[in-house]
C-alpha cells in the first residue's frame, strides 16, 4: 500500500526536502466553510479555534468540511466524556478511581462506559487530527514550526488553549 500521498500546499509548507517535482493538484477554490449546523456547542468551539488556520495553511476547504466536522464532534464526544468522568470522580467515595470502573450485573468489575467513550472518541480525534497536520509527529513531517505560527495569521491553529471558547 505505501504512505498516503501528500497534499500539494503541505509539501511546499515543508520545503519539498527531498526535491522532487511537486504534481499540480487542480485548484480548490473555496472560501472558509463554515461549521455544519448539526454540530454540538464543543465541536463548534473547536471548528472556530482551528479552521482559519488550516484553510490558510490550504488544507481545510469546502471539499473537507465533513472530515473536519467529523473531527470536531470526536473531540467533544471526547471531551463531554471527560467531564463526565470528573463528575463521576466527585460523587463517587473513592475518586477517580472509582470512577474509571464500574460493576457489571454479575458484579465483574470493568470500565465505566464514559472512559470506553472517551477512548474511543481520543483515538478517532487522533485519525482525523492526523489528516490535517494536528498531530506532534504529522507537524514534524511537516517542519512545522508552532512559534512560528503562533505570531502570524496562523495563531490559534497550534498551542492555543483547547478550553477557551
Amino acid at each position: 500500500m505505501g504512505r498516503k500521498p501528500k497534499p500539494t500546499s503541505l509539501k511546499i509548507i515543508e520545503g519539498n526536502p527531498g526535491k522532487r517535482r511537486i504534481k499540480e493538484e487542480p485548484k480548490v477554490q473555496s472560501d472558509l466553510p463554515s461549521p455544519p449546523s448539526h454540530l454540538d456547542k464543543y465541536a463548534k468551539q473547536e471548528w472556530k479555534r482551528l479552521a482559519t488556520g488550516l484553510h490558510a495553511l490550504g488544507v481545510l476547504y469546502e471539499v473537507d468540511r465533513g472530515v473536519f466536522a467529523a473531527y470536531c464532534q470526536a473531540y467533544s464526544r471526547w471531551r463531554s466524556a471527560e467531564e463526565g468522568i470528573q463528575e463521576a470522580a466527585k460523587l463517587k467515595v473513592g475518586g477517580m478511581a472509582k470512577a474509571l470502573t464500574c460493576r457489571t450485573t454479575k458484579g465483574t468489575i470493568t470500565k465505566h462506559p464514559l472512559v470506553v467513550i472517551s477512548e474511543n472518541a481520543a483515538a478517532a480525534m487522533v485519525k482525523y487530527a492526523t489528516e490535517f497536520g494536528l498531530t506532534p509527529s504529522a507537524r514534524a513531517r511537516l517542519a512545522i514550526d508552532p512559534e512560528k505560527y503562533n505570531k502570524g495569521k496562523f495563531s490559534g491553529l497550534i498551542g492555543k488553549d483547547s478550553q477557551s471558547g
